[in-house]
């Protein structure tokens, strides 16, 4: 049972791995992205449904990563040239996802809530391949806001955009670009859940993943190996409500609703306990 929960652990982190820090590239930035959600659903249907027209799965996961990018182009604008409000964008996004992609479905497909099944050619499913790639990820991301220039002007974005206006930087380009290259991780995420964990699209199959993951970063502190250890926590929670499906308690059978919301529920508790003592980018939301 211990080995079972472990792997599905590792399946079940590599989401919420690429979503989170999906969203650390445009949080530390200083965008505040509650649309990762609707990264991960718009790039799992662009990803099935590119694959199920042209057969294609390499096509069809890049349409998956393009899709999440051009998504969070659309979302940075308005937040930075538009100059709305953040969180009420991103939660515009996350409605547009839930509403348009049904849409979608039903015009190319005729159904609203699926595309149809892909066969084993037109997937990936090598789930340790995508976990190995979010184990690369993280060493970049170590890597990338330590010593690169753009990382660094991600940070200084975040935190102090004035300085980077006072060395001739736009702070408001490297703001759009770097949540345009979080879409892109997080669309990785999207992909791995319609063409490696699934086999095909499936409505609302991101099931919350990406609020999951967001609180993975306020839990982590906006740092990648902080957050990269929380998605494996969270994922750790999921997979144990799968095990425990089913199962008996000293002869009495819980109830599978009250199993599944543990993952939630320890969202929660750790964001009750733990996200006033972390410290968000200073210039984030503004």
């Amino acid at each position: 049972m211990i080995q079972d929960v472990l792997l599905s652990t590792m399946r079940l982190s590599v989401p919420l791995i690429f979503a989170a820090f999906g969203g650390m590239m445009s949080e530390r930035s200083g965008v505040a992205n509650v649309a990762l959600e609707s990264g991960l659903l718009f790039s799992a249907f662009a990803a099935a449904a590119t694959a199920s027209l042209t057969g294609n799965v390499w096509i069809g996961g890049f349409a998956g990563l393009a899709s999440s990018g051009l998504v969070s182009a659309v979302f940075a604008f308005f937040c930075l040239w538009g100059r709305g409000d953040q969180i009420v964008i991103g939660t515009a996004i996350n409605l547009l996802s839930f509403g348009l992609i049904p849409v979608l479905c039903k015009s190319l497909f005729g159904s609203t809530g699926s595309t149809p099944q892909l066969d084993f050619r037109s997937t990936f499913h090598l789930p340790e391949v995508f976990f190995g790639l979010a184990v690369v990820t993280l060493f970049v991301f170590e890597f990338f806001f330590r010593q690169s220039r753009h990382g660094l002007r991600i940070l200084a974005a975040g935190e102090n955009p004035d300085a980077l206006i006072t060395q001739g930087v736009d702070a408001r380009r490297v703001r759009f670009r770097a949540t345009i290259e979080g879409g892109i991780v997080t669309g990785i995420g999207g992909v791995y859940l319609s063409l490696c964990q699934g086999s095909g699209y499936i409505r609302d199959m991101s099931a919350g993943r990406g609020f999951i993951a967001l609180a993975a970063l306020i839990f982590g502190g906006w740092r990648p190996w902080p957050t990269f250890l929380a998605c494996l926590f969270f994922a750790l929670t999921d997979a144990v409500q799968i095990q425990l499906q089913g199962q008996s308690w000293a002869g009495f059978n819980l109830p599978n609703q009250f199993v599944q919301i543990i993952p939630y529920v320890a969202t929660l508790a750790v964001l009750i306990l733990y996200a006033r003592k972390m410290r968000a980018p200073r210039a984030i939301n503004q």
